[in-house]
């Protein structure tokens, strides 16, 4: 690869963008509802995502580093880049955001048979199904490998019972990725096996859970005597805790992110200005920390990204950029609250959302693993700390 041929892919991909990227598309994500999940009930918000989503999908850009063959373009890490820095040039919204994207994607790459990835992932990159993360249960959290879903062999099914909790989304879902303990002798870490479940199967059920925020997308999901085929299996029976590790490396660098993402291609100071009309020197000076930190983090992400080109994902890194994402995405919403005053706090009119937006930040120091297992991840397994 040389500069010549990156100047050309980015002269081409520029041209393209310019000439199919809506002008609505371009506003960056504001909200969640400028967010296109995906999925086979999803209700597109205007024409203008649906194209959005369908010609970058044809081009598969909507995962442009996966396998052509799976719904990808393709790229390498040089390119890749280059699309992304020529998106964020227009403003653009990603087309599609998906857990099927971030976390599972990834994992089937890794440890999916070729008939797997066939069938799943090309869906996946359209924007066809969307799937839910079946990790933790009540009594299995930061002990993740404590679950005692159980998947009970029965001819050329597994007979699923159990119950898991803060499922994102798990209302909204088609399909869900689940550890289940297909082996209840073995010990914890040895007996769980890695299985996709459609949330349509008779049995599969879930309730939402509202948070201090208002509202959420956890739910609990509860597997009555749910008939999965044994086929579903991703990698090898009983070694499932091989894939949730790998797949956990890609959800916390997902979430290292800081909440960047929700302030479009706006910094951090042009969105204080809009609820404050205006900055004291303070407010200004944590401004400028926060917006050099996410430059640091993001900077960090690439770097690591870049050493994993094989496919591996950024290993233990992720549990320091999951960390560091996390304070960071709790300051940067500190700060809106501090610059909206009173107003802030308000539910309802001009200034809502931002009192719950703050309030689910919280939620960031536990989802893909606590704080507080991020730093023994960091002390033990990166700065080799004794235990």
């Amino acid at each position: 690869m040389t500069d010549t041929d990156l100047g050309a892919f980015r002269t081409e991909t520029r041209a393209w963008l310019e000439a199919n990227c809506p002008t609505e598309m371009r506003d960056g994500i504001r909200d969640e509802e400028t967010i296109c999940w995906g999925g086979r009930n999803w209700q597109f918000t205007s024409d203008a995502q649906k194209t959005w989503l369908e010609v970058m999908a044809a081009k598969g850009w909507t995962v442009p580093t996966w396998p052509v063959e799976y719904g990808g373009a393709g790229l390498d890490r040089a390119h890749d880049k280059v699309l992304q820095e020529e998106l964020d040039a227009i403003g653009a919204r990603w087309p599609l955001q998906s857990f099927g994207i971030w976390m599972l994607g990834p994992a089937l790459l890794a440890f999916g048979s070729h008939e797997q990835k066939l069938q799943y992932l090309p869906p996946i990159a359209r924007g066809e199904v969307r799937w839910c993360q079946g990790y933790s249960e009540p009594g299995a959290g930061s002990d993740l490998a404590s679950v005692q879903t159980k998947a009970a062999s029965d001819g050329d099914h597994y007979v699923v019972n159990g119950q898991k909790v803060w499922t994102s989304y798990a209302d909204k879902a088609d399909c869900i990725f689940a550890l289940v303990r297909t082996d209840p002798d073995a010990k914890k870490h040895l007996g769980i096996s890695f299985l996709l479940i459609d949330m349509d199967t008779a049995g599969v059920s879930t309730k939402p859970i509202r948070l201090i925020s208002g509202s959420s997308p956890f739910c609990e999901t509860f597997f009555d005597d749910v008939r999965v085929p044994k086929s579903n299996v991703v990698g090898t029976e009983h070694r499932g805790w091989d894939v949730a590790k790998h797949l956990l490396t890609h959800e916390r660098e997902m979430i290292s992110g800081g909440g960047a993402g929700l302030l479009g291609t706006r910094s951090l100071g042009a969105v204080l200005a809009e609820h404050d009309g205006g900055m004291d020197a303070i407010t200004r000076a944590e401004a400028l920390q926060c917006e050099v930190d996410q430059l640091a983090i993001g900077l960090t992400l690439e770097r690591y990204k870049d050493q994993a080109e094989t496919g591996g994902g950024v290993g233990d890194a992720s549990a320091m950029l999951k960390y560091e994402g996390t304070e960071l995405n709790k300051r940067r919403h500190e700060l809106l609250m501090s610059a909206g005053g009173a107003d802030a706090l308000e539910w309802e009119g001009t200034h809502a959302g931002l009192a719950a937006d703050w309030l689910r930040t919280k939620a960031n120091s536990i989802e893909g693993g606590t704080s507080e297992v991020m730093l023994s991840i960091i002390s033990r397994r990166i700065l080799g700390l004794p235990g």
